[in-house]
């Protein structure tokens, strides 16, 4: 008999979405399990017949594909085809990969640079999670000259508010180097929605352009906008390790061998 596993891991590892993209399906009843409509904590094997819309999902795939994408400003991270009723240029179209990827989190519509897009979801999983601390890099140019007791401010924390977007946090100490006069780099390991923009905006700057140059070890380099790249099977070996990911599919295999 194959093995079981929970049908949003199963989602994840097919390579159709994250796990908490997956916990959304089952909860809004898009998921069946041989036609039986799917609940929050049941379990599949290769062997079943898991559809989503009505569209049944392959078997488990054996290559992972992750893509460096160098995401252009004017270009929105969502799988989704409309916003707010009209047709948008998404990632998805942009890219036209032969494999169906999403996105590995958001950069916002105005911002620019390094966005990974996977079928890998656990993967996925382990970058997105906040608690897990994983670096992102990024070069902030300002509408006007950014003080040096500003520079220390942003690096020690800020407190930002939004109430429509019901945002109330205190954002996590960081790095903050200046390069010019208007212009620093950041390294965040948190991801609060549009977190760079809503803490300079908290200290009376406005950014002109924000750049994300790297996501852990992996940078954007000399890419163009545009321009897209798959990880080699080293690199996505060392997100594995960074994430832990490595040391938990070694611990699946042991408890799936002792079966």
């Amino acid at each position: 008999m194959s093995m079981q596993i929970r049908i949003n891991k199963y989602l994840s590892d097919v390579g159709y979405c994250s796990r908490r993209q997956a916990d959304k399906l089952v909860s809004e009843g898009r998921i069946t399990i041989n036609d039986r409509v799917a609940l929050m904590g049941d379990k599949v094997s290769s062997e079943d017949r898991v559809c989503v819309d009505g569209s049944m999902l392959t078997s488990l795939k054996e290559k992972k594909h992750v893509l460096v994408f160098y995401k252009p400003r004017g270009i929105v991270c969502t799988t989704a085809e409309k916003e707010n009723g009209k047709k948008i240029q998404n990632v998805i179209d942009y890219i036209n990969y032969p494999e169906r990827v999403y996105p590995i989190g958001r950069l916002d519509k105005e911002s620019e640079g390094l966005l990974l897009l996977t079928d890998y979801g656990e993967l996925a999983d382990r970058i997105m999670k906040s608690r897990n601390h994983h670096e992102k890099e990024y070069v902030v140019k300002l509408h006007k000259h950014i003080r040096d007791d500003d520079i220390k401010r942003l690096s020690q924390g800020i407190h930002i508010v939004d109430d429509e977007k019901k945002i109330d946090a205190y954002t996590r100490k960081c790095t903050v180097t200046r390069i010019d006069d208007c212009t620093f780099d950041i390294i965040l390991t948190q991801g609060i929605n549009r977190q760079i923009r809503r803490m300079c905006k908290a200290l009376g700057y406005r950014v002109l352009s924000l750049k994300r140059v790297r996501i852990m070890d992996i940078r954007l380099e000399r890419m163009k906008p545009g321009e897209y790249r798959e990880l080699s099977e080293k690199e996505i070996e060392s997100l594995e390790f960074q994430t832990g990911l490595a040391k938990t599919q070694t611990k699946e295999k042991r408890e799936e061998r002792h079966e």
